[in-house]
């Protein structure tokens, strides 16, 4: 723990988490919740989880942030950009929307978008955004209860 910068000696101790390898997510949560509540295993367990728990009816859509490998032509390059993609339901059938594509992937049915978020978890440094209405999201009715 370390006291803020310029802090006045008369405030109460800051809980701040400093940057350590790419845990920015850990270290806001304890930053936020004022002690060290999460490690990075945590998280990662409740990143894979609630993948099974997603009342995907529920849920408009869904964007990735993932790793994106550079090249120059065909020279593959040691660097990784992030990149972001969209997964939609369109008349009972998930999409991958990704921009890089020519044309939408096909995923299939709930177990297939499921199959796919879980590659895409279990190559790291994946964030998983949820798209929902108000009414889902006041409701929290994104997740399973069963």
């Amino acid at each position: 723990m370390s006291q803020a910068p310029g802090a006045q000696p008369n405030r109460p101790p800051i809980y701040h988490e400093r940057q350590r390898l790419e845990l920015c997510a850990v270290h806001a949560l304890n930053n936020v919740l004022q002690q060290q509540l999460f490690s990075q295993e945590a998280a990662d367990e409740i990143c894979k989880r609630p993948l099974s728990q997603l009342a995907l009816p529920q849920v408009l859509g869904l964007i990735l942030n993932l790793p994106s490998p550079m090249s120059l032509g065909l020279l593959s390059l040691p660097l990784r950009r992030r990149h972001w993609v969209a997964l939609r339901q369109v008349d009972g059938v998930y999409y991958n929307l990704d921009s890089k594509l020519r044309v939408p992937e096909a995923l299939g049915d709930e177990d297939g978008v499921r199959a796919f978020l879980a590659g895409a978890l279990a190559q790291g440094l994946c964030e998983v955004l949820l798209v929902v209405t108000k009414e889902v999201e006041e409701k929290g009715c994104w997740l399973r209860t069963d």
